[in-house]
């Protein structure tokens, strides 16, 4: 497998320049926004969705400063979802620092989410790429919609694993699939090849999404126990799924009873891993990921062969076998 250092070599300028153009995107004259806006682009991520739009533009023609505008449109809305889900899950860390909500509390949050969505729509209007607003649009809408179906399935644990991949394509592959989308989009006129990027990135985003559902069943961290952080908020994911659909009835009613009633007590949820570890679940959902991540790889090898092609697959390879 090859490392992300590796893999970003046919993008490495465009990620340069994508910096500066990130951080200046985040810019205000509000003195107490600025601050929490600085502290946001200090703690971010790997920027795994900028290096799709990147890839996908690269993979269809050559990145342009649309392209730059996509990925940091793309950035942004990704940026403001977790923001607003922190404030959803009442997470007070994100990526091993303290996320906003803990610092600045939930409302200032929500209105540093809604700051972040609307500074990513503003600059595709300014540009005019009505296009990219389009598909970033339908991104949130079907974030949004994703989000408050687990939150209803949370509530009534009747989940079923046709809702479960509902809930994953809209809540997180649909993000990685915009990505896809977009960076093609920011090269090529041909209608066509955006819809393909974004299927493509449909099915990898889904495996992206199985992969964090299974870290929450392995063990890592200092005490190297898994965190169980999905028992505890009451999401039914694939390997617990797999546990349920495989149990006895009498079986199923006693662990549906105890993620609803005892969820956060620390040595159910233990069991509860335990349970899912012995039935298989982590590797009924191991298979279930790489058919989605196989799926997106063969289709991509439909395009000619060229430099960003190999480093989408090996992106692809990466988000279903990294270990955080």
């Amino acid at each position: 497998m090859k490392t992300l250092k590796k893999i970003k070599l046919p993008i490495e300028q465009e990620l340069n320049n994508f910096e500066p153009y990130f951080k200046k995107s985040l810019q205000s004259d509000v003195p107490l926004l600025g601050t929490v806006l600085n502290y946001l682009y200090r703690t971010k991520g790997k920027q795994i969705r900028p290096m799709f739009v990147f890839l996908s533009a690269k993979l269809h023609g050559e990145p342009n400063e649309f392209s730059q505008l996509a990925a940091c449109s793309v950035e942004l809305l990704h940026s403001a979802t977790l923001v607003h889900d922190d404030v959803v899950d009442e997470s007070y860390e994100r990526r091993g620092t303290f996320s906003i909500n803990a610092l600045w509390r939930n409302k200032m949050a929500v209105l540093i989410g809604d700051y972040i969505l609307a500074k990513g729509l503003l600059l595709q209007l300014e540009h005019k790429k009505y296009n990219f607003l389009h598909l970033i649009s339908k991104a949130v809408q079907d974030m949004s919609e994703g989000e408050i179906l687990q939150v209803k399935k949370s509530r009534k644990l009747d989940i079923d694993e046709e809702t479960y991949f509902e809930i994953i394509r809209k809540k997180t592959a649909s993000l990685i699939a915009t990505s896809m989308a977009i960076g093609a989009a920011s090269v090529t006129d041909d209608e066509t090849i955006p819809e393909k990027m974004y299927r493509i990135g449909q099915d990898a985003g889904i495996a992206f999404q199985i992969k964090d559902d299974i870290f929450d069943y392995q063990k890592k961290g200092i005490i190297g126990k898994p965190t169980g952080n999905d028992i505890k908020e009451k999401k039914i994911t694939l390997p617990l799924l797999h546990l349920l659909n495989t149990s006895e009835p009498g079986e199923r009613k006693r662990i549906l009873r105890l993620i609803k009633r005892k969820n956060k007590n620390s040595a159910v949820v233990e069991e509860l891993i335990q349970l899912v570890t012995e039935k298989g679940g982590l590797e009924f959902a191991t298979e279930k990921m790489i058919e989605f991540k196989d799926k997106a790889v063969k289709a991509l090898e439909e395009f000619p062969e060229s430099e960003a092609r190999t480093s989408l697959i090996e992106l692809m390879n990466y988000v279903t076998t990294r270990k955080k």
